[in-house]
């Protein structure tokens, strides 16, 4: 029996010109994953990662909190995020605005959920992004090569919230439009951990978050 961690990447750069990097909140959130995964003796036989630099940093801070040096990850494309512009873009006639109020960031959640659900349906196509049918099939090819790496072992796999909860939508039997909203709830740096076998995969927890739930570490909780 085996174990595979399903990690959320740190907070990303919502709302700025290159989404597809930590913020300094990010990385805080990654060393403090890293230390509580070092005080509990956690430690992974294989490591993979897509190929989005958000997730590449939060394996190095990851490995920075935990003091393991640098452990470079296997990348997988399967495990990228979709891109929530082209979808708006699709969907949309006009851009929205920069989501820098709360009434813009609701809309822009609003519109997004939306495209996705055109996008799953496949009544919206949106541009340089493969259909949802493809983009689950990659998902599903990164998690069988990872479980390879170490089937009897402890796998880390860091991603994003669209593949880990399409992924977990798939294993429970969960229809694909209830994946969108677990995707919108996930905090950032969560754990999902999967317990498996040669034959299956179950969930075990979803969206644990235990290191930023200390008095020292609670306000560095965050969604997006």
């Amino acid at each position: 029996m085996g174990s595979i961690y399903l990690i959320r990447h740190g907070q990303a750069s919502f709302g700025s010109a290159n989404y597809d990097e930590l913020s300094p909140r990010g990385w805080q959130q990654s060393r403090v994953l890293g230390q509580h995964l070092q005080a509990l003796g956690v430690q992974f036989d294989a490591v993979m990662t897509g190929t989005l630099q958000r997730q590449i940093h939060t394996w190095d801070g990851i490995c920075e909190g935990a003091g393991w040096g640098h452990h470079e990850p296997l990348r997988h494309p399967g495990l990228n995020e979709y891109d929530s512009g082209a979808v708006l873009r699709a969907h949309l006639p006009e851009p929205l605005g920069k989501p820098d109020t709360p009434e813009l960031r609701r809309l822009h959640f609003q519109k997004l959920r939306e495209g996705l659900k055109a996008w799953i349906a496949g009544t919206l196509k949106p541009d340089g992004m493969p259909s949802y049918a493809d983009w689950v099939a990659a998902q599903q090819d990164a998690l069988q090569k990872a479980h390879a790496l170490a089937p009897n072992g402890r796998v880390a796999i860091v991603s994003s919230g669209g593949p880990i909860t399409t992924l977990i939508g798939g294993l429970t039997g969960m229809p694909p439009e209830s994946s969108i909203e677990l995707n919108l709830r996930i905090k950032n740096t969560a754990i999902a951990e999967l317990v498996t076998t040669s034959r299956r995969m179950s969930l075990l927890s979803f969206n644990e978050t235990p290191h930023l739930q200390t008095p020292a570490t609670q306000d560095l909780l965050t969604y997006a």
